[in-house]
């Protein structure tokens, strides 16, 4: 038997370990709190497209036993640390997607995420540009809207096309046969036919306003009102998601409700909402902008790896 033996190169893991301590002493420099929340919840992601690893907490002598889930994301304990008032914060930590493994995913990854009060999506955007070129070596990114990349790589108007047109476009391009709403099709378009072009560092914005998910919804960004959310891709390839955060706590429960109906319609179970996120965004989360970032792809990029297992001590079929 061979895989006792990790999945990454020691100097892959070096590599690692250096890019670390250069993420560390970014915050450091700005005087961004590191900060360490729990992995497991009693509450669960609400995301319809994520699901999570669920748990049974036992405790000695078999009484009140209950479920509890391995976080997708450290988002919602971070930002009820925002409204207690921590200030700026970032964290490191392992994170849990159940179903997600390959090439680029393993159902344990890392994820750096950070939240910076007072700033919107567009000046996070300059940190998160600052971070990854400083790591790389490689060029600030591109900056370009959502609309615009759909105009260029599929002669598409996104805020005027039909979903007829986009059905039409889906099932030409990717061979879809079903049917999908519209932002289904939106959503594998744009996988399958203009991130992988994506090879030079961009930064994508203005998001239609229906996949906001945790966003704002703002004026100003495209000629509609959209997402106030970005996406970093470097080589084809997603590296960080971020919000100029939702602030109103009426509008989180809505969306929280929203997700749930929508689990259900796609023959997904519903699963406990976080009403302690709620409770906190109504004692008041201030004014911030958040993003997460997949810390194992960076360090794929920065080792020129091609596979996940190579930048991470062990991979899934090694655990």
């Amino acid at each position: 038997m061979h895989d006792w033996q990790p999945s990454a190169s020691i100097d892959a893991l070096r590599a690692r370990a250096r890019i670390i301590d250069q993420v560390r002493r970014f915050f450091a420099a700005r005087g961004v709190l590191e900060v360490d929340t729990p992995s497991l919840s009693s509450a669960a992601v609400s995301d319809p497209q994520l699901q999570p690893f669920a748990c049974t907490y036992a405790p000695d002598g078999g009484q009140g036993a209950r479920q509890v889930y391995l976080h997708t994301s450290p988002e919602y304990p971070m930002k009820r640390l925002l409204a207690a008032g921590s200030g700026c914060i970032w964290q490191l930590c392992k994170v849990y997607r159940n179903g997600e493994v390959g090439g680029r995913h393993n159902p344990e990854f890392s994820m750096l995420e950070w939240y910076r009060l007072n700033f919107d999506h567009h000046q996070l955007m300059d940190e998160v540009d600052a971070l990854v070129s400083g790591v790389l070596g490689c060029t600030n990114a591109r900056r370009v809207t959502y609309s615009r990349l759909f105009a260029e790589h599929l002669a598409l108007d996104v805020h005027q096309c039909s979903d007829a047109d986009l059905a039409q476009q889906g099932r030409q391009r990717c061979g879809f046969v079903g049917e999908l709403p519209r932002d289904g099709w939106l959503n594998l378009l744009f996988s399958h036919c203009i991130e992988p072009a994506l090879e030079e560092p961009t930064l994508v914005y203005a998001f239609p306003a229906s996949q906001a998910a945790l966003a704002q919804v703002v004026e100003g960004d495209d000629c509609v009102p959209s997402a106030a959310r970005f996406e970093l891709f470097v080589k084809g390839m997603e590296l960080a998601n971020g919000y100029f955060e939702l602030t109103d706590a009426q509008e989180q429960a809505r969306r929280f409700q929203a997700d749930q109906c929508q689990r259900l319609a796609m023959g997904v179970p519903a699963l406990p909402v976080d009403e302690r996120l709620v409770a906190a965004l109504q004692a008041g989360l201030p004014a911030c902008a958040g993003v997460a970032l997949g810390l194992d792809r960076l360090v794929m990029l920065a080792v020129g790896a091609q596979r996940i297992d190579q930048v991470i001590a062990f991979g899934f079929d090694r655990a």
